[in-house]
């Protein structure tokens, strides 16, 4: 069975995954620290404080000693009143020492032009030597990955990998058990630590991911930056119809509400599918009109060497 590692690093096994206690408590310990700096920097008298937030000198005093379970509404509250922003309180990056925190400040108040000027700056070698000749299609469930990636694979000569497939096999166990035993959390460390491992042993390779990907700003960035990608998009009702064609009925069975929720996902998913390199919809065409389409978009955008 796989270990897993938690976000503060410790490599772990079932039994010894960090509590949500610890974690809460490790976070809470940082805020008030950082409370206390801040306003301690600033010259602000505790007493001050608690006047210019309306939250008590001595509920204050428990928060900075990190052992006030301060609400996100008290919390905006303090920070405002100390002209902080509440992301540098509970942020990895210490705004005080952190060259991103600087550099995220001057990127929020350049204008279009120059962000995309840094934008492409930065990209510069993603974009071509980091990528090499790997594919990534994505897109939810129901449009096409799997069934087009394989055969891309082979009409290409390259491997095809499932990202849940190689999660399975590296854990010894199905995404459902993984999900029951260690949470969100722990599987998508599993799913980063997975598709390092692709970009670690294939320069070649058409990979399908899970349709959440995208949701992981990290692993999410590490995809783009790593492979080519590619949306395959599809309507609402393609999605449920295809899913239901490979005899999974688990998408409308005892859920009347299935289509309008799978709508929302896509509607709120879309910004973020929408920063792959390429798209192709496969609504309304046959699955051998969509590969000679994908075919022609990998020869043409020049994705694989």
């Amino acid at each position: 069975m796989a270990e897993i590692t938690t976000f503060s690093g410790k490599v772990t096994g079932p039994d010894t995954v960090k509590s949500a206690e610890e974690a809460a408590a490790e976070l809470l310990s940082q805020v008030g620290q950082r409370v206390r700096r801040v306003r301690e920097r600033k010259g602000i008298p505790r007493r001050v404080l608690s006047e210019l937030s309306g939250v008590s000198p001595r509920y204050l005093a428990q928060l900075e000693s990190g052992a006030g379970n301060i609400s996100i509404g008290l919390l905006k509250r303090v920070a405002d009143a100390l002209d902080h922003r509440i992301e540098w309180l509970v942020g990895e990056e210490d705004p005080w020492n952190s060259d991103v925190q600087r550099i995220a400040e001057l990127y929020r108040s350049a204008d279009r032009e120059t962000r995309k000027a840094v934008t492409r700056l930065l990209s510069y070698e993603a974009e071509g030597s980091l990528r090499a000749s790997r594919i990534c299609l994505i897109g939810l469930r129901g449009a096409g990955k799997s069934t087009l990636g394989r055969r891309v694979g082979d009409d290409l000569g390259i491997p095809f990998l499932e990202l849940n497939r190689e999660i399975e096999d590296h854990a010894g166990m199905p995404v459902s058990e993984i999900m029951a035993l260690y949470g969100q959390e722990g599987y998508r460390k599993l799913e980063t630590d997975a598709l390092d491992r692709v970009v670690a042993t294939h320069d070649k390779v058409v990979l399908a991911v899970a349709g959440g990907i995208v949701a992981e700003p990290g692993t999410y960035g590490k995809l783009l930056s790593r492979f080519h990608t590619i949306w395959l998009k599809a309507t609402p009702e393609e999605h449920m119809d295809r899913v239901r064609a490979q005899g999974d009925e688990r998408p409308m069975a005892g859920n009347p509400e299935a289509m309008a929720q799978l709508k929302s996902i896509l509607q709120s998913r879309e910004v973020l599918y929408e920063r792959a390199e390429a798209m192709l919809d496969t609504s309304h065409v046959s699955e051998d009109v969509a590969l000679r389409r994908l075919l022609t978009l990998i020869e043409e955008r020049g994705f694989i060497e």
